[in-house]
C-alpha cells in the first residue's frame, strides 16, 4: 500500500506533464498551418510559448516529419508527414471542389479576391483563395490563414449566424485575443454580428486593416449553423460603392453551394450506410 501511495503521484505527474506537451505541439501546429509564421519569434508569438520550449517541441516535431526546417533561411514550415495526413481527412470529405467554382466566378466578375473559410473553434481558417486581377491586392490573407471569429468578413459572417448563446461564449473566449486589433473589441463584434444577420450578409471595412475590407455570406448546414463562409476583400471604397451587387451575387453563389453540399453530403451518407449493410 505505501509502494503505491509513492507510484500514484509519480504517475499522475507523469500523465500531467504529457498532456501538456501534447498541447504545446498542437499550438505549434496551429500556428504554422498560417503562412506568415514561420520564424521562431513568430511562433513563440503566435503560441504564448518560450523560445527554449518551442525548439524543444520543433525538434521533436522535426524528426516525426510533421514540420520540416530551411536550413538557408532558418524558417519552419508544416512538414510533410503532417500533408499526408491532413490530405487523408479531406478525401473523407472536402467542400472546395464544391466551392471553388464559386470563387472563380466571383473573382472574374468583381477583380478582386475571394476566399474561403471554415470555423475552427473560435477562429476562422481560409482554406480556399482566388486571387483578383485588380492591381491594388492585400496579400494579409492566404491559405491557411487563421484569425479570431468576427474578424474579417469571412469570420464575422461565421460568427453572426451561430445561435445567441454560442455567439456569446465564443466572444468570452475571442475577447482577449482582440488586443492585436486595436480597433475591434467585443462590443464592436456584437454590433457587427446583429448588423449582418439583420441585412443577410457581413460587411467589416477598417477595422481589421486600414482602408481594407469584405463582404461575406455564410454556407449553412442541414441544422442552420455555418459551416463556411465565402468572402470578397477589396479596398474598402470598392466595396461601398458596389454593396449591393456584392451581396447579390454571393447570396447566389452561397445558396448554389448550398445545394451541391447538401446533395454531397447526402449522397455520402447513402454510401455509408450501403457499406455497412
Amino acid at each position: 500500500m505505501t509502494v503505491q501511495r509513492r507510484i500514484t503521484p509519480v504517475l499522475q505527474k507523469s500523465a500531467s506533464e504529457s498532456s501538456s506537451s501534447v498541447e504545446r505541439a498542437c499550438r505549434v501546429l496551429r500556428a504554422l498551418s498560417d503562412p506568415q509564421v514561420e520564424r521562431l519569434t513568430d511562433i513563440a508569438q503566435a503560441t504564448k510559448l518560450s523560445k527554449t520550449t518551442v525548439l524543444r517541441v520543433l525538434d521533436v516535431l522535426l524528426t516525426e516529419g510533421l514540420v520540416s526546417r530551411d536550413e538557408a533561411t532558418k524558417r519552419y514550415r508544416l512538414g510533410p508527414e503532417l500533408q499526408v495526413l491532413g490530405s487523408t481527412v479531406l478525401r473523407r470529405f472536402d467542400p472546395r471542389p464544391f466551392v471553388q467554382p464559386a470563387l472563380r466566378r466571383l473573382a472574374g466578375q468583381f477583380e478582386d479576391s475571394v476566399m474561403l473559410s471554415l470555423p475552427s473553434g473560435v477562429e476562422s481558417v481560409c482554406v480556399d483563395f482566388v486571387e483578383g486581377t485588380f492591381p491594388i491586392r492585400s496579400n494579409y490573407q492566404g491559405v491557411g490563414s487563421r484569425r479570431p471569429l468576427g474578424v474579417g468578413a469571412g469570420g464575422l459572417a461565421l460568427l453572426a449566424w451561430l445561435p445567441a448563446d454560442m455567439q456569446r461564449a465564443a466572444l468570452q473566449v475571442i475577447g482577449p485575443q482582440l488586443r492585436r486589433f486595436p480597433r475591434i473589441n467585443v462590443q464592436v463584434l456584437e454590433q457587427h454580428a446583429a448588423e449582418s444577420r439583420e441585412r443577410g450578409y457581413a460587411v467589416m471595412l477598417d477595422l481589421a486593416l486600414d482602408r481594407w475590407g469584405g463582404i461575406a455570406v455564410p454556407l449553412l448546414g442541414a441544422d442552420g449553423l455555418p459551416v463556411a463562409a465565402i468572402a470578397v476583400g477589396a479596398l474598402s471604397e470598392r466595396i461601398r460603392s458596389r454593396e449591393a451587387q456584392l451581396a447579390k451575387m454571393l447570396k447566389r453563389e452561397c445558396t448554389q453551394c448550398q445545394v451541391l453540399w447538401s446533395g454531397a453530403l447526402a449522397g455520402l451518407t447513402t454510401w455509408k450506410s450501403r457499406s455497412r449493410a
